[in-house]
């Protein structure tokens, strides 16, 4: 096969993958995608050809799946020059992931090209997935997993996390290229058997992890729509306070009320005696609970944190723990200097936050995350099992019009479905939704409309696999995975002839 014409293959198997995700949502990609990669890989004559695919791929991927980050630095940060050239280093960066993965499983399968795409391959693919949502702060957008949301493999999230999927897709994409590396052979009933496998022990896995608590909340999500632009200049902070007042006093009566991240456009305590206490009060004779996000001056002169309140009398916060690297702090601050300034980055940076203890609201415990939190599984654990109801509120409006709100929402649906917990998720520009504890969306707004959003949360208790055991499982099996692999030909393991 041409050179050229492979090299083109793996790119396009990159921009397949990237159609696996929101909004395009298109599962079976991600499995296409990822078996042509993997013969590609099988068929190399040497590694520095299977860097090639690898990078090539990355970029396609990459480039397709979060071309977003141009939108928010032109937009938002240091306009089009800076997010021309920041846009192509992340992408550059991140196209480096898959060719790692593959170089990580082809050197643990060398010693059998059908045990490579078969096992090695697909376990380095999952391993490396595991190792960025941890290594240098972390990274878990475009993870697999996420694309098989709506598909019957979504039925391993609640026993291993987002990197079940992850690992089913991996390994029929494995059992895919094998067949694509012999095609007039009966290796096509290997991948129709692993497929029946997972769907199989799918059936088993498919049943209530966790039970109601309690009645039926009313609440009602509100979405100010307040362009990112406006937001903190202070002649408009009245204006949008009162935009906030006005939903909230209509939708009083609702058990509970929430405004998105940073809802508020001033530091908390500067706000809180005229305007939030006060509405707060009027909420609770009317039997509502106000909760609403906003940056906060820790009291015992810690700093700045981006925060959620329970507000009343004695008010409960959460301050956000992971937060965004360049977007809310920037690394390294004091070497750096001013070197990040062009694309950006905040002047100051907030603090990061420390307890994920849930907030006591409305007679229920409430498992706070903000934004980006939600990207990441194992730390939303923290809360649980004492929560019996998700919350994220993010402001999405940084990503204008594009694929990145519908891949947050997508990504806060799998923390619902990991938990077996409902979550409630209020934006400022949307997707603001009521997702359930199966994560099935029950009610949704659209992007960029001023709206409340009402509707109804059943509390829910118990525990899924994946809340006790986090995403060690996948790790442990992962690297298990690779080293029987590689060890397996030198043991006389002959299961599967080569190619």
């Amino acid at each position: 096969m041409p050179v050229l014409l492979t090299l083109a293959m793996a790119l396009v198997a990159g921009l397949l993958m990237a159609l696996g995700f929101a909004p395009y949502n298109q599962p079976w990609a991600p499995l296409l995608g990822l078996a042509v990669l993997f013969s590609l890989t099988a068929m190399a004559p040497g590694k520095g050809r299977v860097a090639a695919y690898g990078y090539l791929f990355g970029l396609g991927y990459a480039g397709l799946g979060v071309y977003w980050i141009y939108i928010s630095i032109a937009d938002f940060g240091g306009g089009p020059l800076a997010a021309a050239l920041a846009t192509s280093t992340l992408i550059a960066a991140f196209a480096l992931i898959p060719m790692v993965a593959l170089l990580l499983g082809r050197f643990a399968g060398r010693q059998s090209s059908s045990i490579m795409v078969l096992a090695a391959l697909p376990f380095a693919w999952v391993a490396i997935e595991w190792l960025r949502s941890w290594f240098l702060t972390g990274a878990t957008w475009l993870s697999v997993g996420y694309s098989q949301i709506d598909t019957p493999l979504s039925v391993w999230a609640p026993v291993l996390g987002v990197y079940g999927p992850s690992l089913a897709i991996a390994l029929m994409a494995g059992g895919l290229a094998w067949w694509f590396l012999k095609p007039l052979s009966l290796r096509f009933i290997w991948p129709v058997a692993l497929a029946a496998v997972f769907l199989v022990t799918g059936v088993v896995l498919d049943r209530p992890w966790s039970q109601p608590s309690g009645a039926p909340l009313q609440v009602a999500l509100i979405q100010g729509n307040v362009p990112q632009d406006q937001k903190w200049r202070p002649e408009q902070r009245a204006d949008i306070l009162g935009r906030y007042m006005q939903h909230t006093r209509a939708a009083f009566g609702h058990d509970l009320i929430i405004w998105p991240e940073t809802a508020v456009p001033a530091i908390y305590h500067q706000v809180a005696e005229d305007w939030l206490e006060p509405l707060a009060r009027d909420a609770s004779q009317a039997g509502s609970a106000l909760v609403v996000g906003a940056p906060i001056a820790d009291p015992a002169g810690d700093g700045l944190f981006n925060g959620i309140v329970a507000v009343s009398d004695s008010p409960q916060f959460y301050y956000k723990r992971h937060l965004v690297p360049f977007g809310e702090y920037v690394p390294l601050r004091d070497f750096a200097g001013g070197l990040f300034d062009f694309i950006g980055a905040p002047l100051g940076d907030f603090n990061a936050g420390t307890s994920a203890t849930p907030l006591s609201v409305a007679g229920h415990q409430i498992g706070a995350s903000i934004c980006y939190e939600v990207t990441f599984g194992a730390e939303l654990l923290d809360g649980l099992p004492d929560a019996e109801i998700l919350l994220n509120v993010s402001n999405d409006a940084w990503f204008g019009e594009s694929a990145a709100p519908w891949q947050h929402l997508q990504m806060a649906r799998m923390r619902a479905l990991e938990t077996a917990r409902p979550m409630l998720r209020a934006t400022n520009t949307g997707v603001s939704a009521i997702i359930d504890q199966q994560g099935q969306i029950q009610a949704q707004t659209g992007l960029f409309e001023e709206s409340v959003l009402q509707g109804q949360v059943v509390p829910h208790t118990g525990g899924t696999p994946y809340m006790r055991w986090s995403d060690w499982p996948i790790a442990i099996g992962s690297l298990l995975g690779l080293l029987i692999a590689g060890s397996g030909r030198r043991r006389g393991y002959r299961l599967f002839h080569d190619v």
